[in-house]
């Protein structure tokens, strides 16, 4: 993982800055050393880099100058040749050290190794060139070259870690600015997974999210590259084992699933290892077909609410993914709880204004247009009978406010927010099925399978939104004579469908709630609540001939 570029100046910074600090350390042990232990023009040398550090350090805090730094070429060359110019192993040391540090920075730990073991050699050669080869120096030969190598790696180790950290610290940032609930719950979910199978080079993404309200597993599944809208999977806690597994606080990994499997894991509250790790069902490594997993808890408030998965059919996951992930999905947690929270909040701020501008229409513009009405009524009747223009106009106008006034008062009513239970949604389909056949001249059949349908409220209360809007619709738009509506339910969904015999859309064939998004067709507002059930949209359209609209809400 790479740092950004705000991370990176400030990586660079730390470079420039340490670079004259351990030019300086050199210099004082070159000046404390007699002439003859310094070596030639190694005093001369020092300085003129160390100038050449602080100037650099000087520029890097002018802002209109802009960024400028040392190649890593540069001090790997100054290093060489000081290593010619000087006799003073600690003062080599400290050069030594500083561009251990900056390749660590910089680049991968196996060019850290492949320097320490290069510099090691190459005083080691330097040494033996310069003093004698006895029996008795092998111990301090030793200590030189394990020395060296080891503070070599070491402090490249911490110039690495320091990097990693920033870069995760970043990455983490980044991932935080997904969640924002103004994009909405759905895109966010699905960059926060894009991102994810990218860090991870994996193939797909899996969300799994217990909804405690409805008492229903949602599941955000994306695979590598998908681009399309976000859809989450509507599932009964029944099919809790296959995506929370049965152990709510275990981090696992498996890079074998078939079989005894290949999997290590830990409890994610005291990381203590799991010697029987929790496995996939069966059926959903099938239908997944991954080779590894990654699978961490998804904690709000304290309390296990989901499990975030990636899985990849192409690589093998090792232990630092598994820390790294978790990291991740815990500095998730309340930003998420965050974003479902605003997400209620919203929701209940959008009822309560409807409410209000609700209440507003109706003891204001509806009162006005009702008082017209009558006004207009006394005018016609006191018009003489003689001019029958004005009468008509004045019948017309008056007809005019009447159609006004009722469509004010659906509106008023529509978005009154509606408290639908289960219980209570076939008589309240009865009963507007009922009102539109008083108030149109369509010819309306309810058909309901099943008297005692058996539904959380959520799903009521916006399948009866779908089932008013839809007649609405067909009331305003569809120009039809009849429309036939069914609903029933089964094991596995409750079905939906509005057919009439207008004139049908603009369009002509079958096409689903996404595909109509890309076309920028279809009830916008239908759509959008039959997507936040899980549910599908499909919308057939025969124009001159009438259309069908069939919701089917999944329940397990």
């Amino acid at each position: 993982m790479q740092p950004l570029a705000a991370e990176r100046r400030h990586l660079e910074r730390q470079i420039t800055y340490a670079r004259p600090i351990l030019l300086v350390l050199a210099l004082v042990d070159l000046l404390e050393q007699p002439p003859a232990g310094r070596g030639p023009h190694a005093v001369l040398f020092v300085t003129a880099y160390l100038f050449v550090s602080l100037v650099l350090a000087v520029i890097q805090n002018l802002q209109w100058i802009g960024e400028i730094r040392l190649p890593l070429s540069f001090d790997l060359a100054a290093l060489a040749a000081f290593l010619l110019l000087t006799l003073s192993v600690v003062a080599f040391w400290f050069l030594y050290l500083f561009v251990a540090l900056a390749v660590g920075i910089r680049w991968r730990m196996r060019s850290s190794v492949i320097l320490a073991g290069v510099v090691t050699f190459a005083l080691l050669v330097r040494t033996a060139l310069h003093g004698p080869l006895a029996w008795e120096n092998v111990l301090s030969w030793i200590a030189l070259s394990t020395g060296t190598f080891g503070a070599g790696v070491g402090v490249s180790f911490l110039g690495n870690r320091q990097r990693r950290h920033v870069a995760e610290q970043e990455f983490l940032t980044q991932l935080t600015g997904l969640l924002d609930v103004d994009r909405g719950m759905a895109e966010s979910l699905r960059l926060i997974l894009n991102e994810l199978v990218r860090a991870f080079d994996c193939d797909e993404a899996i969300l799994a999210f217990r909804d405690s309200e409805l008492d229903r597993i949602f599941v955000w599944r994306l695979r590598a590259g998908d681009q399309s809208r976000l859809s989450p999977e509507n599932l009964p806690v029944t099919r809790s084992d296959g995506f929370l597994l049965d152990h709510p606080d275990a981090s696992v990994c498996w890079n074998q699933l078939d079989g005894a499997g290949d999997g290590f894991g830990w409890n994610r509250k005291d990381g203590r290892p799991l010697k029987d790790l929790p496995r996939l069902p069966g059926p959903m490594r099938q239908e997944l077909g991954w080779k590894s997993v990654l699978g961490v808890t998804l904690d709000v408030a304290g309390q296990p609410v989901g499990r975030v998965m990636l899985g990849s059919a192409h690589r093998r996951l090792l232990r630092q993914d598994l820390q790294w992930f978790e990291r991740i999905v815990r500095h998730l947690g309340s930003p998420l709880q965050n974003l479902f929270v605003l997400r209620h909040i919203r929701a209940r701020a959008i009822e309560g204004e409807r409410s209000r501008i609700s209440r507003e229409i109706h003891d204001g513009i509806l009162q006005t247009l009702l008082s017209v009405d009558i006004q207009l009524e006394v005018l016609r009747r006191k018009v003489p009978s003689g001019t029958e223009q004005a009468i008509n106009g004045l019948s017309s106008l008056q007809q005019t406010v009447r159609n006004e006034t009722e469509e004010l008062r659906r509106m008023v009513t529509d978005m009154r927010p509606l408290r639908v239970q289960s219980a209570d949604l076939v008589d309240l389909m009865r009963g507007f099925a009922e009102r539109f056949r008083n108030e149109s001249t369509l010819a309306l059949d309810l058909l309901i399978d099943s008297a005692e349908l058996q539904l959380p409220d959520r799903i009521c209360r916006d399948l009866f939104q779908i089932y008013r809007e839809s007649l609405h619709n067909v009331k305003k738009h569809a120009h039809a004579s009849h429309v036939v509506v069914k609903l029933w339910q089964n094991e596995s969904q409750v079905v939906l469908v509005v057919d009439d015999n207008g004139e049908g859309f603009s369009f002509a064939g079958r096409f689903t709630g996404d595909e109509l998004d890309r076309l920028r067709l279809g009830p916008i507002s239908i759509k959008e609540r039959t997507r936040s059930l899980g549910g599908v949209l499909t919308v057939e359209s025969t124009p001159g001939h009438g259309s069908r609209l069939t919701v089917e809400v999944p329940l397990g």
